[in-house]
Formats: structure tokens, C-alpha cells, sequence
């Protein structure tokens, strides 16, 4: 008798679940947020109404989880609502109709038919895609086959280019000469180059013209192109313009004389006869 007076004095699991939350200052919507368990099966494990929870295995787990949100031991928890319910919950009981998990734990209707609406419109778009790749002509086959170029006519040969009328204009002996460069009257220089000197038209010149008695002692250059003679050998050349322009603009190549030709012999005297 004093071993059951002792047991009917402990508080249930109900009892110690509620008194712990408490403790907690939790409510009981603070415990279903953090255990997933809906409310009403949370109200009915503190108050032992046995009758409105699912099977034991089910409510034993909430049980649990319940003890665990509030600080309690799990298995001490679920080691005594086992013996309150095998002591007060009768055996055969009506079958249970399994009501569907918490909907804060399954995902939302929308987001379901959202992601079933995405997957047929790919579907869709990849069908597209593929009959028009097919319908489609060959560009390849399609494309007109280009005609052989007809030949080319003979196009004569293009004439070289003039140089470029650039670069100082320089006057380098390669024999003895005697030279006179003159702008607009101005002598610029007078005198004889050694072979190997040099002398360069100054940029700043005008008009310069040349004057030298001995044409072929001279190499007359622009820039790097060297131009031809501006005269024939042992001749004075007088008014040669060293203007680049003029130096590089082509000469007209001088003929061959002509032999003379040379007159025909008179015929000779018709003899005469004599009577």
C-alpha cells in the first residue's frame, strides 16, 4: 500500500513535461515550432488524453522530442509514458486513421505545382527546339555550288612605282670633280670634291642648281635612292635642279646618233663617140 501510495504521488509525464516548459518560460507554440508536433498533439500528452494521440510508438517519439526541448531525459520520459498508457490506455482500440505530417515540415502546394509547371514547360521548349533543328534545310546542300572563275585576261604588268620624292639630297664624289651649287643666286657651295666627300643640299634651299664639269665624278643620292647621272662624261652640265622632286622624275633616254647618210656618187661621164 505504500509503494502505490508512493507511486500515485509522482507527477505524470504530462505533469513534469508542462511543469519543465514552464520552467522554460516556453510556450506550448514555442515547443511545436522546435519539434515540429502539432499543438493539439502536445496539449493532449500534458493532460494524458491518451485517446486523441496516435499509436504509442508515434506518441512515445513526441513524448521525446518534447523532453528534449525542455531539458528533460528522453528515455526516462519515454520509459513512463509507456507505463501510463500500458496502464491506462485499453488494448484494443478503434483503427486509427493516419492524419498527414505537419504541413510546416512538407513543402508548400505552390512550390510543387511550380516546379511540375517548370519541368513540362522544358519539356516543351526542348520539343520545339528539336523539330525546327529538323525541319530546318541543309545549308550545306542548299548552298549553290560557285562557279570556276572564268580566266583572267592578261593584265600587263604594273610599271614600279616612282620613289618617294623624300630624304635630304646629298652629292658624294667618286672621282675628282669640280661642283657649284647656287640657290636663287646664292652660291651654297664652289669647289672641288675629293673622292669619298660629300656635301648635302641644305633643306632649307629653295631653288638649287647644279654646276659641274665632270657629271660621272658625282653619285647624287635621295635619301637612299641613288639617281642617274645628270649628264654625259666630260661635258659641264649647268641649271641641274636638286630639287628631289625634279632629280627623281624620269629622264627621257638619249638616242643614238644617226649616221649621216651619205650621197650618192655622181654617175660617170656617158662616153662619147667620135665621128
Amino acid at each position: 500500500m505504500d509503494d502505490e501510495a508512493i507511486e500515485t504521488d509522482l507527477p505524470t509525464v504530462g505533469e513534469r513535461l508542462r511543469a519543465a516548459r514552464e520552467e522554460k518560460k516556453l510556450s506550448l507554440e514555442d515547443v511545436a515550432a522546435q519539434t515540429r508536433i502539432p499543438q493539439r498533439h502536445l496539449e493532449s500528452i500534458e493532460v494524458g488524453n491518451w485517446a486523441a494521440l496516435p499509436a504509442p510508438t508515434y506518441t512515445t517519439g513526441f513524448a521525446k522530442a518534447y523532453a528534449t526541448a525542455v531539458g528533460l531525459d528522453r528515455a526516462e520520459i519515454g520509459e513512463q509514458l509507456r507505463g501510463e498508457m500500458g496502464g491506462v490506455r485499453p488494448l484494443a482500440m478503434a483503427p486509427e486513421v493516419f492524419e498527414p505530417a505537419d504541413p510546416a515540415r512538407t513543402m508548400p502546394r505552390w512550390l510543387v505545382f511550380g516546379a511540375i509547371g517548370a519541368v513540362i514547360l522544358l519539356i516543351v521548349v526542348m520539343t520545339w527546339l528539336n523539330e525546327r533543328s529538323l525541319d530546318q534545310p541543309d545549308e550545306n546542300a542548299s548552298a549553290p555550288v560557285a562557279e570556276a572563275p572564268a580566266p583572267a585576261q592578261q593584265q600587263p604588268a604594273p610599271q614600279a612605282a616612282a620613289p618617294s620624292a623624300q630624304g635630304p639630297v646629298v652629292l658624294t664624289a667618286t672621282a675628282a670633280a669640280w661642283i657649284q651649287v647656287t640657290d636663287k643666286g646664292a652660291t651654297l657651295f664652289s669647289g672641288i670634291l675629293q673622292p669619298g666627300q660629300t656635301f648635302a643640299v641644305p633643306p632649307s634651299a629653295t631653288a638649287p642648281l647644279l654646276k659641274t664639269g665632270k657629271a660621272e665624278g658625282l653619285k647624287i643620292s635621295v635619301g637612299s635612292t641613288v639617281v642617274p647621272p645628270v649628264g654625259p662624261p666630260s661635258t659641264t652640265v649647268r641649271d641641274v635642279s636638286l630639287l628631289p622632286a625634279d632629280l627623281l622624275r624620269p629622264r627621257p633616254t638619249a638616242s643614238a646618233p644617226i649616221p649621216p647618210i651619205p650621197a650618192p656618187a655622181p654617175p660617170p661621164p656617158a662616153n662619147t663617140v667620135t665621128q
